[in-house]
């Protein structure tokens, strides 16, 4: 058996943790830039507001409504997710974390000793009591059919936010009553082309022959089908698999026409992707950079460049990578165009021991560059202080906005919450 455990509005969940005041008050969380809506509290949802509508658009109705709205807080929501995934590790050993929200428990190890009802409902609420997060917790024989069972969990409030689906007919039932488009994995062109042939929901795809499928579509619809029959044959895993790109791109609070401050803000995020780059153990050899205007905006001259550099030597150093970014920018950078988002991709991934120095080489990587990279990850990550490049720039005039940002009550000792 897997279980799986859903933050319910995880976003607008961590906002309302620290803030007994915004109890049954609708609550809403900002993309980047305070773009759009990308987390709505259950009262955000019973006022019609929808995920991804742009800000601007429902700013006024909302408000004079009574809601509240905060800018994305990445660094609280992190911290508790790991909060929540902590106590999750301690419940059962065998956890894959899918998502920043979500996590798949295998149950197998514990089918004959626990009473499943009883531990779905210590699970959610540990949670609850331990870290005040809501969460709806969906158990059955397969990862597809637990997805099912939590989206049941969220959707039926006669559940009390905890589905398991043992029994046949009961797994039929909501196969029955779940369409093609909410079965995990299926996309909308999947969707369009299982219509076209009189497949509309769960029930009856699972009924399709595995094999006919996977041969006239993909292997993965194969295995879906097989999920949906009890068949477990998906593992995500996602910890033990390394990344094969890691991409760091972000908007600008206002767009942008200065090189230099562009050059601080693609130094900047080559930075970050060096340090990403590192946790993941690995090292690149193929920079890409890209600088793009605001496609929005009809009354700008438009303009996406890009170019990429391949390095002679696999490299994780920052300093190597920043250069690198630069000399691109360099090359695509034009005058007379306003820029509003800029990002770097590393790739040709390879890991620290595995790569082919020529002969007569030197690498650029080092002892001693390792072991100044490893000083200033260590100084960052535990806030000793904050180690950065010259020419990452210290005024940050081109960061996103988030003007409406909450504390970061749990990871900054001059933001924990006060009492009166």
């Amino acid at each position: 058996m897997y279980a799986l455990v859903d933050c319910n509005s995880f976003y607008a969940s961590c906002e309302k943790m620290f803030r007994p005041d915004l109890k049954n008050h609708p609550v809403i969380v900002l993309s980047n830039n305070d773009g759009c809506v990308i987390a709505r509290s259950p009262e955000a949802k019973k006022m019609g507001l929808s995920m991804g509508q742009p800000w601007y658009q429902v700013k006024k109705n909302y408000l004079d409504n009574g809601g509240i709205v905060f800018s994305s807080n990445y660094e609280l929501y992190a911290d508790i997710s790991n909060r929540v995934m902590n106590i999750l590790t301690e419940l059962c050993p065998e956890i894959d974390i899918y998502s920043i929200d979500e996590a798949f428990l295998n149950l197998h190890s514990y089918k004959n000793n626990i009473d499943l009802v009883q531990f779905a409902f210590d699970c959610k609420n540990r949670i609850r009591d331990w870290v005040g997060i809501p969460v709806s917790i969906g158990i059955a024989p397969t990862r597809t059919l637990a997805k099912l069972a939590n989206r049941v969990a969220k959707e039926d409030a006669r559940f009390d936010g905890a589905v398991i689906l043992e029994d046949k007919k009961m797994i039929c039932h909501f196969l029955e009553s779940v369409q093609i488009e909410k079965i995990w994995g299926i996309g909308k062109k999947m969707t369009d082309k299982l219509n076209s042939i009189g497949i509309r929901n769960a029930l009856q795809l699972s009924k399709a022959e595995p094999r006919l499928m996977g041969s006239n579509f993909n292997v993965l619809l194969e295995r879906t089908i097989r999920e949906l029959r009890g068949q477990p044959c998906i593992e995500t895993n996602n910890l033990s698999e390394p990344k094969k790109q890691i991409m760091v791109s972000r908007s600008f609070g206002k767009s942008i026409k200065s090189r230099e401050v562009l050059r601080e803000a693609v130094s900047f995020h080559a930075g970050r992707a060096a340090e990403k780059l590192r946790f993941e153990g690995q090292k690149c050899r193929l920079i890409t950079v890209f600088i793009r205007s605001n496609p929005f905006n009809k009354k700008i001259n438009q303009i996406y460049s890009s170019n990429f550099m391949e390095i002679a030597h696999a490299t994780s150093d920052s300093r190597i990578i920043i250069k690198t970014a630069n000399n691109i920018l360099q090359k695509i950078y034009r005058e007379g165009f306003e820029y509003s988002k800029a990002g770097i991709l590393l790739s040709n991934f390879t890991e620290k021991l595995g790569y082919q120095m020529t002969l007569f080489g030197k690498s650029f990587d080092s002892k001693e560059s390792e072991n100044l990279m490893r000083t200033v990850d260590y100084i960052n990550i535990r806030e000793i202080s904050y180690l950065f490049f010259g020419n990452q720039g210290y005024r940050n005039t081109w960061k996103m906005k988030r003007h409406i940002k909450s504390k970061r009550y749990t990871t900054k000792i001059e933001e924990i919450p006060l009492t009166k």
